[in-house]
């Protein structure tokens, strides 16, 4: 079966290339019950005669998150809610009872979560039969008239059959007669009403071309598969079989009228067929006495109350049907007793119980244990149709798990080709089922991928055809004569025909009346006519003689032929008996031979069993150290990686804070020697002017030509240590400023007054700004030596760090005066040769003030990687 699904489609697979003409898929029908309730809400739809659709319930896409999507399922055929069992039996167990009787074997096994009606499916209800009574009808309609006598085939304890003599099949069928309860219903007696609705079939269904030259034999058996063990449903048992085998302790019931039944094993025959041994095959001959059969076996089913079923069964149910069929001999009247002539065919019907989920059927004790073992038989069961058809379509070899489980280990040989496979899926469409039922879905999806080798047919007997109605109506014709002639019909008539044709031929006598006594006439011709006898008389004498003396020498070597002829078969038969007995020694070897490895068989199952169970404890032991050690890995490669990201944190941090601090110390230098520079040339400026003549104060040009000319840096002292280069900001999208003013600043209210464009203005510098900008100045203002405000512009380039932060170089100052014209100091006229002392020490500390403004780049500041601007105090001259 496959699926049309919304996803993306699978990948096409190359199979194996095989004679696919002698294979032949599972068959795999799906039949939806009826829903309970009228309004109750539905999950699954049939779309066409092959097709279903399965969507999810309402709601279930919330909880899955719009996993699921409606998904289509494709059958070999589709049985709605108003189907009948008439036409699901016609499509479906029809052609399995037709190769039944033609001598092929057939499995039919109904599956589904509980709840979904396979037992109705197989069993059916009162009124209306299910499969198994209709295909028991079809069998027993189809071979009614040819159907041997009782005990004629008798089966062997390895799934043989041979068949009787009328003797043994007499002495058989007499010492049933004679057992005061027969164990066997018998048919003449009344049908139980509690199962007779169920098999009244008015259809009268039978097998066209029935082989009329065979005679048939029915036996059925029914087997019960029970937390993995094999009970006998038939065998009768001295207690009641409804009761537990456990107790509420899980332990055997000691009771000394209680014994629980022995479960039973499987074993192959040399047709490599599986078969349980001991197992009670029943041989039935008509319908009522065989459902009688399955019915006394159904009662001792196991089944029970659950949540979700009513009377869901617990355990895997298998009918067995075995038809024997043998041909007759050449006359038409005796069976052939060879037994390469019998044909032994069987034809199963499984009940498989219900999959399910213990969350739901709310299972405890006895019935969670069972519901385990139910699930763990189905999986295998899964599993085995999942190999199978992976090393049908990838060409693989893999070993197929039939042992793992008591059900697929039964039905082996007929996946390996030993006949048809049938499954009809049973789906409830109530929305509870809906994820239960998608998981059988995918199980006939898969299972129907599967091929089954056809089984071969066997050859044709050489006798001829028509051999028993031929001998029956020669045993009509001569029944018929014998009323005629009121009597035996013998050879008599035959022999008083002979004589009296003989008698015709002498000739007449004539009349030998004396009328007169010298009549001379009558006595002359009746002499001749008596001579004439006479002499035929001789002559036919002589000629019986002569036939009797060779018929005596044809007698003789007749004698001496059937003498030597005896001579030769006793020789035979000699060497005949000694090869029987020969051959009758080595069977009794391979028995005892055969016994031996039986018993070693089962000494290495048990072996085996140990071995596997060590093998799944080791590995359970190796998938838990291995899960330990793969925690282990885990946590290792954990703690590695975060010991490694503390270490290239910590080693990124350090590298930042390297930098910052020799940035930091760099600029520091940096501005030191500028200062000391500055100074140093303006004292040289002082100490060059000559002293009779005053100096003249710069003016604002001036100044702010000499603060450009400062601006630029003085390289680093070679002593300072290498600064890393940073990367400056792409000035392509045009320049922007941050205006960093100080709350605390006071307005100047001067004319002019600095402008600049695109700038951010803010009270303290912060992270947010300097990221957006890549220049900035800030505004100081202090009081000048005269007693004016002096306002400071520091300019500088922000740079952007390795640890992600902002950096400022400064790079500029610029002075902002204001003077008032009455406070302002005048100078003496150059020509006053001696300047008074007050003078020049103004003038000197003029010039002092004006080279005591330096910037210096300290760490830890509230303005970046660490800057901070400040006045040092003026120094007095000695």
């Amino acid at each position: 079966m496959k699926a049309s699904r919304t996803k993306t489609p699978r990948k096409p697979v190359l199979k194996k290339s095989s004679n696919t003409s002698l294979k032949d898929p599972v068959g795999v029908y799906c039949r939806v019950r009826p829903l309970s309730v009228q309004d109750q809400e539905c999950c699954i739809e049939v779309i066409s005669e092959t097709t279903i659709q399965i969507h999810p319930p309402d709601g279930y896409r919330i909880f899955r998150n719009g996993e699921y999507r409606e998904t289509q399922y494709t059958f070999k055929e589709v049985f709605g809610t108003l189907v009948t069992q008439k036409a699901l039996f016609d499509v479906v167990a029809r052609p399995l009872v037709e190769d039944l009787i033609r001598g092929k074997n057939g499995l039919l096994f109904t599956y589904g979560v509980t709840g979904s009606g396979k037992t109705h499916t197989m069993t059916g209800s009162p009124g209306d039969g299910g499969l198994l009574p209709r295909c028991l009808d079809m069998i027993f309609n189809s071979i009614g008239p040819f159907q041997a006598k009782r005990f004629v085939f008798k089966l062997d304890d390895k799934n043989g059959v041979d068949v009787q003599c009328e003797v043994d099949a007499l002495l058989e069928r007499q010492k049933r007669d004679a057992m005061p309860i027969p164990k066997t219903p018998s048919g003449k007696r009344q049908i139980d009403p509690e199962f007779a609705d169920m098999i009244s079939v008015r259809d009268h269904c039978k097998v066209e071309e029935v082989e009329e030259d065979n005679v048939y034999s029915v036996f059925v058996s029914y087997i019960e598969i029970y937390n993995n063990y094999i009970y006998d449903l038939l065998e009768e048992i001295p207690f009641d079989p409804i009761k537990p085998k456990w107790n509420s302790c899980n332990t055997p019931v000691q009771n000394g009228d209680f014994i629980p039944p022995q479960s039973k094993v499987l074993r192959e025959d040399q047709n490599h067929n599986m078969y349980v041994i001991g197992c009670t095959e029943v041989e039935v001959k008509s319908t009522e006495e065989a459902f009688e059969v399955f019915w006394r076996g159904q009662k001792k089913r196991r089944i029970a109350n659950t949540q979700l079923n009513r009377e869901s069964s617990r355990s895997h149910s298998v009918f067995m049907i075995k038809l024997a069929q043998a041909p007759l001999d050449a006359d038409g009247d005796n069976v052939l007793q060879e037994r390469e002539q019998i044909t032994l065919s069987q034809m199963s019907l499984v009940d498989l119980a219900g999959s399910e989920r213990t969350n739901r059927t709310k299972a405890e004790g006895n019935r969670l244990r069972e519901a385990g073992n139910i699930n763990q038989s189905l999986m295998t069961l899964r599993t085995c149709i999942e190999v199978l058809r992976e090393n049908q379509m990838y060409g693989t070899n893999k070993m197929v798990p039939y042992r793992d489980s008591k059900l697929t280990h039964l039905f082996k040989n007929y996946f390996d080709g030993e006949g048809k496979v049938r499954m009809i899926v049973c789906v409830n469409p109530k929305a509870e089922d809906y994820e239960e039922s998608l998981q059988v879905m995918r199980f006939a999806e898969m299972t129907q991928e599967v091929e089954v080798a056809r089984p071969v047919d066997k050859p044709l007997f050489g006798l001829t055809p028509g051999r028993r109605f031929r001998n029956q109506a020669f045993k009509d014709e001569l029944s018929r004569k014998l009323e005629i002639r009121g009597g035996p019909i013998s050879g008599e008539t035959e022999e008083q025909s002979v004589t009296e044709m003989l008698l015709q031929n002498f000739p007449p006598l004539p009349s030998c009346e004396l009328l007169d006594v010298n009549d001379d006439q009558t006595l002359p011709r009746l002499i001749e006519v008596l001579e004439k006898r006479h002499r035929m008389r001789q002559m036919l004498s002589e000629e019986f003689t002569k036939n009797v003396l060779a018929f005596k020498t044809m007698l003789q070597e007749f004698d001496s032929s059937i003498v030597s002829k005896e001579n030769y078969a006793q020789g035979k038969l000699t060497e005949k008996e000694k090869m029987i007995a020969g051959q009758k020694t080595e069977i009794e070897r391979l028995e005892k031979k055969t016994k031996t490895l039986e018993y070693k068989i089962e000494i290495l199952e048990k072996t085996t069993t140990i071995y596997e169970e060590d093998k799944r404890n080791l590995q359970q032991e190796l998938e838990s150290k291995s899960q330990k050690l793969q925690r282990q890995a885990s946590d290792k490669r954990r703690l590695e990686a975060r010991l490694q990201g503390m270490v290239t944190e910590t080693t990124m941090k350090w590298e930042k804070e390297c930098e910052r601090r020799v940035a930091a110390k760099q600029l520091e230098m940096q501005n030191k020697l500028w200062v000391k520079d500055e100074k140093l040339k303006q004292l040289k400026a002082i100490v060059t002017e000559p002293k009779n003549e005053k100096p003249e104060r710069p003016s604002r040009e001036k100044d702010r030509e000499k603060a450009f000319q400062r601006s630029v840096s003085p390289p680093p002292a070679p002593t300072a240590p290498p600064v890393r280069l940073r990367h400056r900001r792409s000035r392509s999208a045009g320049e922007r400023w941050v205006d960093h003013k100080p709350p605390s600043n006071v307005p100047t209210e001067t004319v002019m007054q600095p402008h600049v464009p695109h700038a951010i203005t803010v009270a303290a510098a912060n992270e947010k700004a300097l990221a957006k900008c890549d220049k900035y100045m800030l505004t100081h203002q202090e009081l000048a030596s005269d007693g004016e405000i002096e306002t400071k512009l520091i300019k500088g380039d922000v740079y952007r760090t390795r640890g992600g932060g902002q950096a400022v170089q400064f790079t500029d100052i610029e002075t902002l005066k204001q003077e008032s014209p009455t406070g302002r100091k005048r100078r003496s006229s150059p020509s006053s040769p001696t300047p008074p002392e007050d003078a020049a020490e103004s003038e000197w500390t003029d010039v002092e003030t004006r080279c005591s403004v330096a910037v210096e780049m300290r760490a830890g500041s509230n303005l970046g990687p660490g800057y901070q601007h400040h006045a040092q105090p003026k120094r007095r001259k000695p």
